[in-house]
């Protein structure tokens, strides 16, 4: 299983996409060491995120707590603060960190609303390479103002020796507003199917499996199903700031139980847990972010191989990039859902949870500006 650990909403960009920032949480009564100790262990992927984690003056002892508790233990950070991020690689070099950025230019600092946030970003994965750190990477939100720099930050990361986590524009109860669409999908589409060959033609399996991630971003982008079927609750869960265990980030009426007041079995093998998995079964948000994508293309039984459909999609377009043949995509997007998709969110038909025997929503006051949250 993946969990992804929002430790804070406190955050020092000031993202156009999301308005966390406009509603920080009080450090003290964000979730703590001793709460995340009930985490277990033997997890897949763990992401301490946020909000910005490097804020939080305790992310050492966080990381002490979980990184002995996954495969492979991930920060996401805005990068502004590699300087608090220096003892943490100096002890965990294999530690993933991933630093957010748009574009290989100033557009970036424009989505992000951030200032130097390019020189900053780069001199700091740097810096950490020096310090021995081995994975490390950019994160960018692939939209309309940064679609047609996406090619030119995978060839810049690639230069500098980073990684390159791609996602597509979506919405999410926690960024507090409900309106991130693209305005022009088939033309960031168009973008990412570039971004697709480029992966698809250099010798890193890692990249050739996140060219499939990204032909998951393409059907996102062009409001078209999902690849695979979503399996959050069952493969991934998240832990807001107050220790709300949520099935995902987007549906608020997907919450699991609370990790101060209840064990992580518990939570996760009740009642509750059941409704929300039959929930998830029938949700037609249609998602495909790095969490949900990461665990529907992994095999359920060896984390660390791919399902069949991902594989025999990768192995085939491989086999053409390398022999000069263009990639059908149109056998796997459908280029005029776009024109189907154009009327804006929706809000999803979000019954009182009490009235299914699940628990209310304990944070609804603090998520209730996120407006409709369907059409992610």
């Amino acid at each position: 299983m993946d969990v992804t650990i929002i430790a804070t909403y406190r955050c020092d960009a000031h993202c156009t996409m999301c308005h966390a920032w406009q509603h920080p949480t009080l450090p003290a009564e964000e979730i703590g060491v001793r709460t995340l100790e009930r985490v277990p262990s033997g997890l897949d992927n763990v992401n301490i995120t946020g909000g910005e984690p490097t804020l939080r003056r305790d992310l050492r002892e966080i990381v002490d707590v979980l990184y002995p508790k996954a495969r492979t233990l991930e920060i996401s950070s805005n990068g502004l603060h590699t300087d608090r991020l220096e003892s943490i690689v100096r002890r965990y070099p294999g530690i993933k960190i991933r630093f957010s950025l748009e574009t290989a230019g100033p557009e970036s600092d424009r989505i992000r609303g951030e200032h130097d946030g390019l020189e900053k970003k780069v001199t700091g994965l740097r810096r950490l390479k020096e310090l021995g750190a081995t994975d490390l990477g950019f994160a960018a939100v692939i939209q309309d103002a940064s679609a047609d720099g996406i090619v030119e930050l995978y060839r810049f990361a690639r230069a500098e020796g980073f990684e390159l986590a791609t996602s597509a524009l979506h919405n999410g109860f926690q960024f507090h507003k409900g309106d991130n669409r693209p305005h022009d999908p088939a033309r960031v589409a168009r973008q990412i199917e570039r971004l697709i060959e480029d992966m698809l033609r250099t010798f890193s399996v890692k990249d050739w499996f996140r060219a499939y991630l990204n032909l998951g971003l393409m059907a996102k982008t062009l409001g078209q199903s999902r690849l695979l079927p979503c399996t959050a609750a069952s493969d991934f869960v998240f832990v807001d700031p107050w220790s709300d265990v949520y099935a995902c980030n987007v549906r608020p009426d997907l919450l699991l139980g609370n990790l101060e007041t209840g064990s992580w079995d518990d939570i996760l093998a009740g009642g509750v847990a059941d409704l929300v998995r039959a929930r998830v079964r029938a949700c037609g948000q249609n998602c495909w972010m790095v969490a949900s994508a990461r665990a529907a293309i992994r095999s359920p039984r060896l984390p660390s191989l791919p399902r069949g459909a991902p594989l025999r999609w990768v192995v085939a377009n491989r086999l053409r990039v390398a022999l000069g043949l263009r990639i059908p995509f149109e056998r796997y997007v459908d280029y005029a859902a776009a024109a189907r998709d154009s009327s804006g969110p929706v809000p999803v038909d979000s019954p009182d949870p009490a009235a299914e025997g699940m628990p209310r929503v304990s944070q609804t006051d603090r998520y209730a500006s996120s407006g409709p949250y369907l059409n992610t």
